[in-house]
């Protein structure tokens, strides 16, 4: 009996000397875990294993040293919170160039939604493989864009489509969603777009909701308060998911005419009005007073009918110039509530980078002219013909802004590309949204509740496109983790010094392999293609 005891004693001595077995890949130790649902943070550790959080507690009950992973990462004193998901980028050709992404992780994001504001790829199988061959460091799913659409079987044309060209043009949706787009965008300020009417929407918007798609619109105005402007546009938008019987997504909601600021109330209004009818619609926005698009969203939208070369004609006919000029100063004056351009800023000027970081009345005294409207107008149509700019336009007030952030169905998005660091000046949302939101309305202003704000980073975007396995921190779902410092985290970039990374983020993994870690990029490209219900169950599978 004695031996017996001595031996089981040996047994457990044995046991417990021995290295303990690897359950998991990753376990992120003793960190504050914020769900994603809005819940308080509580402590534990997460396990991770086949790229998939398997377990949530106390799974390192001797602490991190002997953790039962592979690779053990400390959270003690951090947040681990799912990754964010950017429901509004721009990242078409910029992914090619730089998979990487580095922008983005760098700022907690490890999904996006691109073919935002109407602009897609339009061939979306051929995308997804040719990205799928490259590899990326993100997570990247699409929307089906109105004027890629419409631009590939109208061209640049100003007028109604033919019954023949609507029925192409909703064909070319359904396939879309079939190869796996997670919806239908609109950018309704932008050529051709701004060219359709309401009942042209409508038709392709059903196209997409015949495969459970979003309907995702940069609405029509979001500033002028003539014929209704602004509060007309949103409610175009809500009947048109009224009418296709869809969820509606108003991208980047802001007002941007200085006239109308303070009427945040009134845009929420609307969208609290559609939701008590049982319309399911929500925002997106982001945390800045400034936004971003190109230097000819200034010129009347006919000005541009035909396309470049069209234009071009207008601009060098007296008469048509003229007219151009007029429209644009009324406007200027009346849309946007200003009396001159000051508040309009290059970011990237191609023919002459020289111009990036002014504004339009510094270029047009450098020009020598008067510090006027007129003049300021045509230094505008003049860089139109050399090539245009991208441009980023001081044009909201922070309490709009604020107030915004506050509703509850409100997520956010940074409306960015991936950045080459170092190139040009653009916006820099594109390095620090999520982190802006955290450090500066979280931490600095107390204007949101932590887990409140990482709702809306994770859990509200994964529902609006029903990414139905990402977006919480629970077992089974994919491991898109954040791990972050809540009282340093931070945005770096400024308008005037847009190229620094966010701080604060210790660690981003993606489908549960590290991407950053410790302020590198670990170069891994674990991404992979997220695919909307259209998509066909042998396609999803092989995701």
């Amino acid at each position: 009996m004695r031996n017996l005891f001595l031996a089981a004693l040996i047994v457990l001595l044995l046991a417990a000397a021995a290295p303990a077995q690897s359950n998991y890949d990753v376990i992120l130790a003793n960190g504050r875990v914020i769900d994603g649902s809005g819940n308080p943070w509580y402590v534990a550790d997460v396990g991770i294993r086949d790229g998939r959080i398997a377990a949530i507690g106390r799974l390192c009950p001797s602490g991190p040293q002997a953790c039962p992973a592979k690779r053990t990462l400390d959270a003690a004193g951090l947040v681990i919170a799912p990754g964010f998901i950017d429901v509004h980028t721009h990242v078409e050709d910029s992914i090619r160039r730089i998979p990487t992404g580095d922008n983005f992780l760098f700022d907690g994001v490890t999904s996006v939604i691109t073919g935002n504001c109407g602009g897609s790829e339009t061939e979306l199988a051929k995308y997804f493989t040719e990205l799928r061959s490259a590899g990326i460091s993100l997570n990247l799913g699409t929307l089906i864009g109105h004027n890629s659409v419409r631009r590939a079987v109208m061209q640049s044309e100003q007028r109604d489509p033919t019954p023949d060209e609507q029925a192409r043009m909703e064909a070319l949706v359904e396939q879309a969603m079939r190869d796996g787009a997670v919806g239908f965008s609109t950018g309704l300020i932008y050529i051709p777009g701004t060219y359709s009417k309401t009942a042209e929407v409508v038709g392709l918007a059903r196209a997409a909701a015949k495969y459970n798609g979003v309907y995702a619109s940069h609405i029509r105005n979001e500033g002028d308060d003539e014929h209704g402007g602004v509060f007309t546009a949103i409610a175009e938008a809500i009947e048109i998911g009224r009418q296709a019987q869809m969820p509606v997504e108003i991208s980047h909601f802001k007002v941007s005419n200085k006239k109308l600021w303070g009427q945040s109330t009134r845009t929420i209004r609307l969208v609290e009005k559609a939701r008590t009818e049982g319309l399911d619609v929500t925002v997106d926005q982001y945390p800045y007073t400034a936004s971003s698009t190109n230097l000819g969203v200034l010129l009347p939208s006919w000005a541009h009918a035909g396309g470049a070369e069209e234009r071009t004609k207008r601009l060098q006919d007296p008469a048509s110039r003229a007219q151009i000029a007029s429209e644009m100063r009324t406007t200027i004056r009346n849309r946007n509530g200003r009396k001159r351009l000051d508040y309009a800023f290059v970011a990237s000027c191609r023919w002459d980078p020289s111009l990036e970081g002014k504004n339009i009345s510094q270029i047009n005294k450098e020009k020598g002219r008067k510090g006027k409207l007129d003049a300021e107008i045509q230094t505008v149509l003049e860089m139109i013909e050399k090539g245009g700019a991208q441009m980023v336009y001081h044009s909201m007030d922070e309490r709009d802004v604020l107030r915004i952030m506050q509703f509850p169905y409100s997520m956010v998005a940074s409306d960015a590309g991936v950045i080459e660091f170092d190139r040009g000046v653009p916006h820099p949302r594109g390095y620090g949204t999520n982190a802006r939101v955290l450090g500066l309305y979280v931490r600095d202003k107390n204007a949101l509740r932590l887990e409140e704000a990482v709702r809306k980073m994770t859990s509200l975007p994964a529902q609006r496109f029903r990414l139905t396995d990402r977006g919480i921190i629970r077992p089974g779902m994919w491991a898109d983790v954040v791990v972050f410092d809540p009282a340093k985290v931070a945005d770096r970039a400024t308008f005037t010094k847009p190229h620094a990374y966010a701080d604060g983020f210790r660690f981003v993994l993606v489908n549960g392999e590290v991407v950053i870690a410790d302020n590198k990029h670990t170069t891994a490209r674990p991404g992979q293609i997220l695919l909307g219900p259209g998509a066909p169950a042998q396609i999803a599978a092989s995701k």
